[in-house]
């Protein structure tokens, strides 16, 4: 059984603010149907904990030791880093 969360409650539970989450997240780390779903096709997103878990320090352990984040650097959704 997966568990449903708000963006209020997944930000509380991974010390995000809602906002960011909102904003800089969705879509570029958090996908819809893996990671959140539109129940009824709304608005409303519901965050699935379990995928977000799983997931949530991936990006991280697939960084290369030479790919190291500057003020600069872009997060792709591939994992990788695209230096501005």
């Amino acid at each position: 059984m997966e568990t449903y969360l708000t963006t209020d409650q997944l930000a509380s539970l991974i010390h995000y603010d809602a906002r960011t989450i909102r904003t800089r997240l969705k879509d570029a780390v958090l996908l819809e149907g893996v990671h959140y779903i539109r129940p009824f096709g709304g608005r409303k997103l519901l965050f699935i904990w379990e995928a977000i878990q799983r997931d949530i320090g991936s990006a991280s352990a697939r960084m290369a030791p030479n790919e190291v984040m500057h003020a600069t650097s872009i997060p792709m959704a591939n994992g990788r880093v695209a230096h501005g």
